[in-house]
């Protein structure tokens, strides 16, 4: 049997000659040789064995040639789909497609991909300036804050968002006028607020569509720091906002976008002593109606309700050991998020106010491998976006980072590192603040 072992072999070798270089597209010729130690027709293709098959047999007895073996690239290409196939959408069915529901789905989608929708045509890139939209796009579904900053390298300001779902940075195309140096300091309905260093001129600007518009400047005269909160007065920007701010004298102006005027909500009730111990570093978060301040000494929270003008303090003890810290919100409730320094050791938490007890309550920490990177250095915290989505700048000497923590998630993220497209040094995040990415918010 060895002779036939090798003749099986030969012809094998012979088949796949031919398959490769003969024929030239003829049908291919089959040889079949009998085996004799199962008494079954075997048949050697590329040397293959396949033992008794039934269907063989039945190709020899009506004198049929086997289906030709094709080469696993070309049955690959026909399982594959092709890249190449072109779907033509019928106009027919598509021209009568509702207005209304475009609007739907396009309202739905996330935000770099509705800017690219509006280069289709010139209807859907009137969308974002249409009521419909408007109302469509409030209503939907959306997700995570994006972050408005300013950035400096080499005495240059430069606006930076960051986009947490891509985990993506964005830079303007236009930069920011350099005689006009301006700061995030709040943001509401797909708005921000900026104000100058002289603490006096306010801009509202729409970060996406890069729209700004400078509004009257407050009527007190004189340098002095304050904090400013923003509110809506219904469920988007375009049934109008409001600018609140605020100083350590108590003096305080509310400007309503309706009116385009400032107005003076009235003199603080006798339960409050002046001046205010104003924490400057902490933004205020606001919750319907109601802005809240970060304050000290005594500790606690500030409140004012926009709608009715009511003010309220609140004195609340801080945690322990603890330095930096800034007000948050999330769902509408109030948080507190902080950095906790004891001897070397340094972590920065999450708390949560207990309006039963006017106590805070810890809910969270950063992991315990990521604090070791702290120990023993003189961090500083400075927190960028306080609303659902923190993010936390963490400086100390020789070190700069930049997370988010996701308050519903609670969940800790590393943020790319912030470069400009024409350069890849590394960009310094001076100030910034969250803001909810509304492509058609009016400012």
């Amino acid at each position: 049997m060895g002779e036939v072992a090798a003749l099986r072999q030969l012809v094998g070798q012979v088949q796949e000659l031919w398959d490769l270089y003969g024929a030239n597209g003829n049908p291919v010729p089959r040889w079949y040789l009998p085996d004799f130690e199962h008494g079954s027709i075997k048949d050697d293709y590329c040397g293959g064995s396949s033992g008794y098959n039934s269907e063989l047999l039945k190709i020899m007895e009506t004198n049929q040639s086997p289906p030709c073996k094709r080469p696993r690239r070309d049955r690959n290409r026909e399982k594959a789909p092709s890249s190449n196939k072109i779907e033509v959408m019928e106009q027919e069915i598509w021209r009568d497609f509702p207005e209304d529901l475009f609007e739907t789905v396009i309202a739905r989608l996330p935000v770099a991909a509705i800017f690219r929708f509006r280069t289709v045509c010139r209807r859907w890139s009137s969308l974002l300036g249409s009521d419909s939209f408007s109302r469509q796009y409030s209503e939907a579904p959306h997700g995570l804050p994006w972050f408005y900053t300013i950035t400096h390298e080499n005495s240059n300001n430069n606006v930076a968002m960051y986009d947490p779902l891509l985990k993506k940075w964005h830079h303007q195309s236009v930069p920011l006028n350099h005689t006009k140096i301006v700061i995030p300091v709040a943001s509401v309905g797909g708005l921000v607020c900026l104000l100058d260093l002289s603490h006096r001129n306010f801009y509202i600007c729409n970060p996406l569509t890069q729209s700004l518009k400078e509004i009257p400047p407050r009527s007190v005269h004189g340098w002095s720091r304050v904090v400013v909160g923003m509110v809506l007065n219904g469920r988007s920007s375009s049934d109008g906002y409001k600018v609140m701010w605020l100083d350590i004298d108590g003096t305080c102006e509310v400007y309503d976008s309706t009116k385009n005027v400032w107005s003076c909500p009235g003199t603080f009730p006798p339960s409050i002593k002046l001046p205010l111990a104003l924490n400057l570093r902490s933004q205020p978060v606001a919750v319907g109606s109601m802005i809240y301040f970060m304050c000290a000494e005594p500790d606690g929270v500030l409140s004012y309700d926009v709608s009715t003008g009511i003010w309220r303090q609140f004195a609340i003890p801080l945690p322990l050991h603890l330095t930096d810290h800034t007000l948050a919100e999330f769902q509408g409730r109030v948080m507190l998020v902080g950095l906790l320094c004891k001897n070397a050791a340094t972590c920065i938490c999450i708390w949560e106010l207990q309006k039963m007890t006017l106590l805070w309550k810890e809910v969270d920490r950063m992991p315990n491998l990521w604090c070791l990177e702290f120990y023993g250095k003189h961090m500083k915290m400075k927190c960028l976006g306080n609303s659902g989505l923190l993010m936390l700048s963490l400086k100390a000497k020789h070190m700069n980072r930049l997370v988010t923590y996701n308050l519903l998630k609670r969940e800790w993220q590393k943020v790319p590192d912030c470069m400009l497209p024409w350069s890849r040094k590394r960009q310094w995040i001076t100030c910034g603040t969250a803001f909810d990415p509304v492509p058609c918010a009016l400012v």
